[in-house]
């Protein structure tokens, strides 16, 4: 007999330990498969609310939001490409990449639940991302990324062209930040437990196990 777990995946597209510690969770949860199974749900958190078109060189926003020296910022560049190629994941960070707004790509997600094709489309994201340096505010970009992940490419384009699903999003977003959220990813498990960080594979394995245990 297995246990059911819903998952809320609370995560910004432009935070790298998010897809690190999303490709550990799916780990983790193929690892667990014969107690458990989940439903992860993808919730919106935006990192940088005030990112204006274009983005920002992503040195110079960790230079302002973290005090961080440019020798600094390329050396946790550095662990984290390692860390996330070690889960299979392929990050082309460099010292031109940009940090992009994400609100639409929020949007979008919101509707790629409705449609069923969330997780493609948030991995479809991811890549876009980190992997192509594309511009998560340009909607040829987040258009593309909704076709790689199965939905139509017309919708898409009416979706943002529209700005439907913007409430939604933000209702979402302060929810999580009452809940307090103030950090990404966080795992919130069956709405009780709460999982920070990109942790690896096997922390996540034994939490779902513990909590799948206690029923």
């Amino acid at each position: 007999m297995t246990a059911h777990l819903k998952i809320d995946f609370v995560s910004d597209i432009a935070c790298p330990w998010c897809i690190i510690g999303l490709r550990a969770l799916e780990e983790a949860v193929a690892r667990a498969a014969d107690v458990l199974d989940v439903e992860i749900v993808f919730q919106p958190f935006e990192l940088n609310p005030a990112m204006p078109a274009g983005g920002q060189n992503i040195g110079e926003h960790i230079a302002e939001k973290y005090g961080s020296t440019r020798e600094q910022s390329a050396a946790n560049r550095a662990m984290i490409v390692e860390r996330a190629r070690d889960l299979g994941f392929t990050m082309a960070m460099t010292d031109a990449s940009r940090i992009y707004n994400t609100f639409d790509a929020h949007r979008l997600l919101h509707w790629a639940q409705i449609e069923g094709r969330q997780a493609a489309l948030k991995h479809a994201l991811f890549t876009a991302n980190f992997t192509a340096n594309a511009d998560l505010g340009d909607p040829r970009v987040l258009v593309d990324a909704a076709t790689r992940a199965g939905l139509d490419s017309v919708a898409a384009k009416e979706v943002l062209r529209s700005g439907r699903y913007a409430d939604e999003v933000r209702a979402a977003e302060e929810l999580w930040r009452a809940r307090g959220i103030n950090a990404v990813p966080a795992i919130v498990i069956n709405d009780r437990h709460l999982i920070s960080g990109g942790q690896p594979v096997e922390v996540f394995e034994q939490a779902l196990r513990r909590i799948a245990a206690a029923g």
